[in-house]
């Protein structure tokens, strides 16, 4: 949101956007590629292969056209959960897996092997009411809940793997090169996107060739599904038929279409089906570029024709299918049994986290505007509230304050004295909050930059070089956040021996790290970027964010010894970042949900 202003003053309303920046679904090479797959189920899984231990059970699928074998485990998870995982046996290097968001390993509970007909693995939980049914060929989980069918997994046959191989230049010259886990003549290499991607001017170079993965799950008796935010879309998600998919890819889209289900800020690949009876989720986790289809089929009643004297009725039960793609990683999916409303979210965040419990004071009116001038500007703004009688707790201070567009540093001419226009609004019982984004101003004289490049803390291009992108300050590199020894690093920066000028009562707002970069593709970091690891950001796009609130909210309880709870809110955010402070909602920043209180008028409630 550059922000409350800047970039970003847009309200709930039907805006104006270059969908020409962005993608749709047509123009994404994994989409394509899963979606010209042959309906015929190509994957088996080997029960003679399935070993059960306390944890998991484990068994093959094979891939009966290209013999790539893979690697099932089904955990059965304390609190009515299901995880489910696929991976390659044996990978030609690591696929990544998300880590740092759910908050421990989860309690496992034995799933049991127990008797079931030819061709089919049952595995029980200890009560004996969660049920697995796992049919050998084609390859389909059902899953049930007191004897009750609630979800099947491939039951469509959209399972979907490509594994990772060798550039078509290392490959033996025998072996074609369209043997990439599609056969389609009538589309080239270029087209599918197999190892680069074409989008306007851009080209994404695949090192690693195609990876993605799919999945389907039918919900049986459900016809009311939610989730997956966040889209300028009603609150049922819709049947996407043969339109646009749910894109879940962290973008800055500066106007939206309502009904439109283009990414925009954060991507949270939870989904919630509900009916009168049960209520389930689907917590897909995968931090790359995922696109869910949804097909809903209602209720339908069908008369048969008469047998005898009987006159039959049959009633067909609503269902609902979702597909789930990703561009990279693996398949790891939470099935959250429910079975009520309380008991999903309740199973959500025993994964993830809880909220993070806020500063009494955020509960209060925020003012924000792009932008307070100087140090007058925002003195005359607080002294206008007090003169009109009009209470407010928090003032936020956009990038301007800075010196140059250089975080962590005050602008001389404009905010000579920070610490004093500090000590005026807390003697009000005010607070600050200042912006701080992810991108570092190409700067040698500037010390936060110069310490950075010196201890190789930037995001890397894909020769080896320090990323380089465009965003306010100009020429820009990018913290990576997604490496242990940067969050550190940049959690002791909010140090009130670091950060010059700044108090006790000044807190912290992410913005532009989704992370935005001007006339980058999509106003976007390229997907062959390098972060720690050796990971290419397309695998971990969309944590890009939540990463730099991680460090932050870590950053301001180190500065008050762990005393204070700190107030972080992130533009860019994944599932987990509730852990870590708030995120807005689209168009935040033309309005204010915020109690029409005070700090000091909430204190006198006394709740």
């Amino acid at each position: 949101m550059e922000a409350a202003g800047g970039e970003d003053t847009i309200s709930f309303q039907d805006e104006a956007v270059d969908k020409s920046v962005f993608k749709d679904c047509n123009k994404i090479g994994f989409y394509r590629r899963q979606k010209l797959l042959p309906r015929k189920n190509p994957y088996r899984a080997l029960l003679d292969s399935v070993t059960s231990g306390k944890e998991s059970t484990k068994f093959q699928i094979i891939n009966e056209v290209n013999k790539v074998p893979l690697l099932a485990e089904v955990y059965g998870i304390e609190g009515n959960i299901i995880r489910f995982k696929i991976n390659e046996m044996a990978p030609l290097k690591p696929r990544y897996e998300v880590l740092d968001v759910l908050i421990q390993q989860p309690v496992t509970k034995r799933l049991t092997p127990c008797p079931g007909g030819t061709g089919m693995l049952v595995l029980k939980d200890d009560s004996g009411q969660l049920k697995l049914h796992i049919t050998a060929n084609p390859f389909k989980i059902d899953l049930s809940s007191e004897e009750e069918p609630v979800l099947s997994i491939n039951s469509m046959g959209h399972l979907f793997f490509e594994h990772l191989q060798m550039p078509p230049k290392h490959r033996p010259s025998t072996e074609s090169e369209e043997d990439v886990s599609t056969d389609h003549p009538q589309e080239s290499q270029d087209d599918l996107g197999l190892w680069q991607e074409k989008f306007g001017k851009f080209v994404d170079i695949k090192t690693n060739g195609p990876s993605s993965i799919g999945l389907d799950f039918s919900l049986h008796g459900f016809q009311h599904v939610y989730g997956i935010p966040q889209h300028a879309e009603t609150h049922q998600l819709q049947n996407t038929g043969d339109t646009e998919a749910y894109r879940l890819y962290n973008l800055d889209v500066y106007g939206y279409k309502l009904h439109d289900k283009l990414g925009i800020y954060g991507s949270i690949p939870y989904l919630l089906a509900h009916k009168l009876d049960r209520t389930v989720g689907i917590f897909w986790l995968n931090a790359s570029e995922t696109l869910v289809e949804i097909n809903t089929q209602p209720t339908i009643e069908h008369t048969l024709s008469p047998k005898g004297s009987v006159l039959a009725k049959q009633k067909a039960r609503a269902r609902t299918d979702v597909c789930w793609m990703s561009e990279s990683g693996i398949i790891d999916v939470f099935l959250l049994m429910g079975p009520t409303p309380a008991a999903v979210f309740k199973q959500y965040s025993i994964l993830t986290g809880t909220q993070a419990l806020p500063p009494f004071f955020s509960l209060g009116y925020h003012q924000c505007r792009w932008n307070y001038d100087d140090e007058q500007d925002v003195k005359a703004v607080d002294a206008g509230f007090d003169d009109h009688d009009i209470p407010y707790d928090v003032i936020w201070l956009d990038i301007e304050h800075t010196e140059g567009k250089r975080y962590f540093t005050w602008d001389k001419k404009k905010f000579p004295n920070p610490k004093r226009m500090q000590e005026l609004i807390k003697s009000k019982k005010r607070k600050v909050v200042v912006i701080s984004d992810p991108h570092i101003k190409v700067d040698p004289m500037y010390s936060l930059y110069s310490q950075a490049k010196e201890k190789g803390y930037f995001v890397k291009n894909n020769k080896g070089r320090d990323f380089e992108g465009t965003c306010w300050p100009g020429a820009s590199s990018y913290l990576d956040f997604t490496n242990p020894k940067v969050r550190e690093w940049y959690s002791g920066l909010f140090a009130f021996s670091e950060y010059q000028g700044s108090t006790d009562i000044l807190f912290v707002w992410n913005d532009m790290n989704e992370p935005s970069v001007f006339r980058g593709p999509e106003q976007t970091m390229e997907k062959s970027a390098i972060h720690h690891g050796n990971w290419e950001h397309r695998d971990l796009h969309n944590m890009y964010g939540f990463y730099q609130q991680m460090a932050t909210a870590e950053g301001l309880i180190q500065r008050s010894k762990g005393e204070e709870r700190p107030f972080v809110l992130t533009r860019s955010f994944f599932a987990g970042s509730q852990k870590y402070g708030c995120f807005p909602l689209p168009g935040w920043s033309s309005f204010t949900p915020e109690l029409p209180l005070s700090f000091g008028e909430v204190e006198k409630l006394n709740f």
